[in-house]
């Protein structure tokens, strides 16, 4: 039997987006053979963006997160299977979950994510203090907030700064702790991170930048009361939100004998070095033309469009993985969208008015543009990501012109006008 033919059999290890998608796309191009999806929550595959916003806010309910219902799998005949992966054997092709199920794959998918990073400091363990990456983080964070007097959010990353959002939304005062010198510091351009920083103050949000968290203090119920800063200052809290980043959910591979650095190391066409093994999503370390080293990328553009590149390859057409990256964010009424890869930029130009809270800003590497933050202005998101996706140049001293609009470049260089969002 061809082991990627039509009728091989295939496994996802993974129920998340990445997993999701891989198992409906292959479905969706024809593959006939047994294709098993694992999960390890034991849910419907679900959407993770809601968690911080909409859903902590009780704006959408869990039923609204599901990807697919309950009957997509059973006409796409995808078994579901819930239960943690526990062991890959590479030469017999099974994997061993927990529970001592084996199941045997031609070509196996790992989805496996990442997880919250925790924050290695005293009282980490207390009542009260949380991570946010689930849909049972979610719930327990949704559940506590009501009652909760002091909120701190340890990091201004999207997380951190999307939920800060919502429980001040909600009525709490929040206190953002931040190691380093603005918010977004490692995803957004200086002129971005300090639009964002008005906007939580203007809200109400307290921001602390240059501070790390030194330890957690408990009161007599083994519940967190204080946060301890590296200054010496103690912040009271009744519940802590801990957003410092990702790891991703590498163990699997490890112990398999897969290379691993920084997540499941993968080539262009996103196969481990078992050509039996792909991996994708959170997980995936992997290489793409817009970068100049190797790069995990967490958004839901790149789980959806990995899942796409392996399921083509599984069914018979084999490309690169060059995708352009974007992401999204939203805090209070302010959407944040990027297009690009702004690693390394080292210029920056700012469209429109800041202050008007509607702007775009165009990262520049060497002269040519890499990247576009676009803060409510979703005509300029999608002029950019055409524009970036199609290699259509433009380069600074064009951008600096009085009149420039990116609509208006795309539209000179492509005879095409990008249409208006909805």
């Amino acid at each position: 039997m061809d082991i990627h033919g039509a009728s091989a059999r295939i496994v996802v290890v993974g129920a998340g987006q990445a997993g999701h998608q891989t198992a409906a796309f292959l479905r969706e191009r024809g593959h006939e053979g047994p294709l098993t999806l694992v999960g390890d929550e034991g849910l419907l595959p679900y959407e993770r963006p809601p968690l911080s916003k909409a859903y902590l806010k009780g704006t959408a309910d869990e039923s609204q997160m599901w990807l697919r219902p309950e009957t997509f799998y059973a006409r796409n005949t995808i078994e579901r299977v819930t239960g943690s992966a526990v062991g890959l054997d590479r030469a017999a092709r099974t994997v061993r979950l927990a529970d001592g199920s084996v199941h045997r794959y031609d070509h196996l998918v790992l989805a496996t994510g990442a997880r919250a990073r925790p924050l290695p400091v005293p009282g980490a363990g207390l009542r009260g203090v949380h991570t946010l990456r689930s849909l049972a983080d979610a719930r327990a964070l949704r559940a506590q907030l009501a009652g909760a007097a002091h909120v701190v959010v340890a990091g201004a990353g999207f997380v951190g700064l999307e939920f800060a959002a919502a429980a001040q939304e909600l009525g709490h005062g929040v206190t953002v702790v931040e190691a380093l010198g603005r918010p977004l510091a490692r995803v957004a351009s200086a002129a971005t991170a300090e639009h964002f920083a008005r906007l939580h103050e203007r809200h109400g949000n307290r921001l602390l930048f240059g501070q790390g968290i030194t330890g957690f203090r408990a009161e007599g119920t083994g519940r967190v009361a204080a946060v301890e800063l590296t200054d010496g200052r103690l912040l009271p809290a009744d519940l802590v939100l801990a957003g410092v980043g990702a790891v991703p959910c590498t163990e699997l591979a490890e112990t398999a004998g897969l290379d691993v650095a920084g997540g499941i190391v993968v080539d262009s066409r996103l196969l481990t070095s078992d050509p039996h093994i792909s991996a994708i999503g959170d997980c995936a370390m992997f290489p793409h033309p817009r970068a100049t080293t190797p790069l995990r990328i967490e958004s839901v553009q790149n789980a959806v469009d990995q899942a796409r590149l392996v399921a083509d390859r599984l069914t018979g057409t084999t490309r690169t993985y060059d995708d352009l990256p974007w992401f999204w964010s939203t805090q209070f009424s302010a959407t944040l969208q990027i297009a690009g890869l702004g690693l390394g930029h080292d210029a920056e130009l700012v469209v429109g008015e800041p202050d008007s809270g509607s702007f775009s800003v165009l990262l520049f590497r060497d002269d040519r543009l890499i990247a576009v933050e676009s803060v409510d202005r979703p005509a300029d998101h999608m002029a950019a990501r055409r524009l970036l996706a199609g290699g259509i140049p433009l380069v600074r001293w064009e951008a600096a012109a009085a009149d420039f609009t990116l609509k208006g470049h795309l539209k000179a260089r492509t005879g095409r006008l990008v249409p208006t969002p909805a």
